[in-house]
């Protein structure tokens, strides 16, 4: 097996466990995150949520990667670009991360509020109203607005280099629109962002991330476009 084909295979499969660990881990927050009760659920499911933010830590790591074992193929199209993607990919990464301490405070804040008996349950409330604000901010600005943003740039990249189908960038790239103006009606109250049109909007940047995973464990890069770039490169210098 070629070097290309491993990294291909390594996208790929980072790809999927990004999408599958943020599902799983926020399906795992429910009760801190859903719950009306989360104050008293919270402490209850600690484990639940505990583990919820370990599968959003393999989110972090795994989005991260992507940008990285991709930077060396990317920056043969443009180098500014392709370092551009790791820097909002790598920013996402960072977002995201504020939202698990929120959720992890929440849970802190829900263990004290049991432990205490609620003498001051406004208080309480207070502060968790405040802790699902951040988490649901960092829900919005990170896998929404900074993954539209670096979704463009790696698709644009991709499209140009030809080192997958075009009709598959270019999907990212339609994706990646269609995010960046969810992320946009959901910040000016326009819709909610766990709505139906939220999820339609979604939906197209989610479809492409699956597809083009597949098809790089499947099918690899495209090495007469890799060929090319690098003949290029070699006559330029």
């Amino acid at each position: 097996m070629n070097t290309h084909k491993k990294t291909a295979i390594i996208v790929g499969v980072l790809f999927i466990l990004a999408t599958v660990s943020s599902i799983i881990g926020l399906i795992l927050y429910d009760p801190i995150l859903n719950d009306p009760d989360y104050l008293i659920k919270g402490s209850e499911h600690a484990n639940k949520v505990i583990l919820g933010a370990v599968f959003e830590l393999i989110l972090v790591c795994s989005a991260i990667g992507t940008s990285i074992t991709l930077f060396p193929l990317l920056r043969k199209q443009n180098e500014s670009l392709a370092l551009g993607y790791v820097c909002f990919r790598f920013l996402e990464a960072v977002i995201i991360t504020v939202g698990i301490i929120s959720v992890l405070s929440l849970l802190t804040l829900s263990q004290e509020f049991v432990k205490a008996g609620a003498p001051n349950a406004a208080s309480f409330q207070t502060s968790g109203t405040l802790l699902k604000a951040i988490h649901d901010w960092t829900f919005l600005l990170g896998p929404n607005f900074m993954l539209g943003v670096n979704t463009m740039l790696g698709s644009y990249l991709l499209y140009k280099s030809k080192l997958v189908p075009r009709v598959i960038s270019g999907w990212g790239l339609t994706g990646a629109t269609l995010i960046l103006i969810a992320a946009l009606l959901v910040m000016f109250g326009v819709i909610r962002q766990l709505s139906t049109w939220g999820a339609v909007l979604a939906i197209p940047v989610a479809s492409y991330e699956m597809i083009l995973a597949v098809w790089l464990i499947v099918k690899g890069f495209n090495l007469s476009a890799l060929s090319s770039k690098s003949a290029k490169m070699q006559t330029t210098s």
